[in-house]
């Protein structure tokens, strides 16, 4: 600020800077509706997220309005920051967008606009006063700095409020959405527009349930956040919606993956692969529709991962109940012991616990799957159709009955063998 002698009788140049501010601050408070009215309205044009419901736009420009008053009762009156009180409407409108998931740089954003905007109607309030150059551009400089430090203080205490609110909101709300999660899946009449606001989840669409799991040490946030990651790139990937996640236990995360109308299970989404992270296993159910839906495909999908779980870690990223042979051996699955005997019972010896034997039911599985097509056998597994008869003729050798005499069974037990492996052999 310049500094000017003062000479007696006449106001020196602090007083008139001083009275500058204060008319430039007077001129806006005599337009304040106008003035909020049009900053709301710049801002929800500006900021699409803020555009919303006509409740939210209320307190959109309450805040304004809130905010704008303080600054201008400032400028007149002299009044530091750390002596101000943040407006109520300021510290609600906080809240309310944590709540609705609406981000935090919308919020702060909201306020670098707004002080754009009252930079323009102070500097045009400004000229309209009839002052002295000089005067004119220390006062402006003086509103400037105020605004600024305004604005920077306002702006911690909101940043400060929502980030509080939207960490209570968010474990209330998963605390909401995990017991009706569990409501729903115990089998409870169900009123389903009150279940989907709770869940933020559409149960009269068409879903597939998730079970995610890892075996990997580590704290359960971590697990949980890497399992939900890998459900929105597997969503992605079948051009579902975003996934209901809720956790089970430290290593194990539920999910239901919003599906569209014609989605069908495709083996090729099995043959995921990602090298750069192993990541966790998901086990899927078949593909249901509604809250009937909603449950079975999640009995479906523990059905898988209990398969998988008693067959070791398997070597897929997906694994699901629509893949040949998972329904029934998920079912042989709940008796191990009378499931072992009666394999035994069919396969004979070649339930034997060694790499040949490995080796030949693989190959007699391909061949049953593979309606006994020597050629389209061979194809599959990639290798000469020779090799796939030597080995054919070794496995039919090894089982109690020839293989068309029984030939149900014996794919049925080749399939428990493949898929529950040391489970079922050892």
């Amino acid at each position: 600020m310049t500094v000017t002698q003062a000479v007696p009788g006449q106001r020196s140049h602090a007083e008139l800077v001083r009275d500058h501010v204060a008319q430039v601050a007077g001129a806006l408070t005599g337009r304040l509706n106008q003035v909020t009215s049009q900053m709301s309205d710049l801002l929800a044009s500006k900021i699409e997220e803020l555009d919303l419901e006509p409740l939210l736009l209320d307190m959109l420009h309450a805040s304004v309005e809130g905010n704008v008053v303080t600054i201008l009762r400032a400028l007149e009156y002299q009044i530091p920051p750390d002596r101000l009180e943040p407006p109520s409407a300021a510290v609600e409108y906080a809240r309310r967008l944590a709540q609705r998931g609406i981000s935090m740089n919308a919020l702060v954003r909201a306020y670098r606009l707004g002080q754009q905007d009252l930079m323009r109607e102070a500097f045009a309030a400004s000229e309209a006063v009839g002052s002295a150059e000089a005067v004119r551009a220390d006062a402006f400089e003086e509103v400037v700095q105020t605004c600024f430090d305004y604005i920077d203080w306002i702006s911690q205490r909101v940043i400060v409020v929502y980030e509080a609110e939207r960490e209570s909101w968010l474990a209330n709300q998963s605390n909401a959405r995990d017991a009706k999660v569990r409501e729903i899946l115990a089998g409870a009449e169900v009123e389903v527009t009150a279940a989907e606001d709770v869940l933020g989840f559409r149960l009269r669409g068409h879903h597939v349930a998730v079970v995610a799991w890892t075996s990997e040490a580590g704290l359960r946030d971590d697990q949980f956040s890497r399992s939900t990651k890998a459900m929105r790139e597997l969503a992605a990937r079948i051009g579902g919606g975003r996934p209901l996640v809720v956790g089970c236990d430290r290593a194990t995360v539920w999910g239901w993956i919003p599906l569209p109308r014609e989605w069908r299970f495709d083996r090729e989404l099995t043959r995921w692969r990602d090298a750069d992270r192993p990541g966790p296993v998901m086990a899927l159910g078949s593909r249901g529709a509604g809250v009937e839906g909603f449950r079975r495909s999640h009995n479906e999908a523990l059905q898988v991962h209990r398969v998988a779980s008693l067959g070791g870690q398997p070597e897929r990223m997906v694994l699901s109940h629509d893949e040949p042979g998972m329904a029934a051996t998920a079912l042989l699955s709940h008796n191990l012991t009378a499931s072992r005997d009666w394999v035994r019972s069919v396969l004979g010896e070649l339930v034997r616990d060694d790499d040949v034997s490995a080796r030949h039911r693989l190959t007699l599985l391909e061949f049953l799957r593979h309606d006994m097509n020597y050629t389209a056998t061979a194809e599959a597994m990639m290798m000469h159709k020779n090799s796939i008869k030597y080995r054919l003729t070794a496995a039919e050798a090894a089982l109690p009955v020839p293989l068309l005499d029984n030939r149900l069974d014996i794919e049925l037990a080749l399939t428990a063998c493949a898929w529950l492996g040391p489970a079922m052999i050892g």
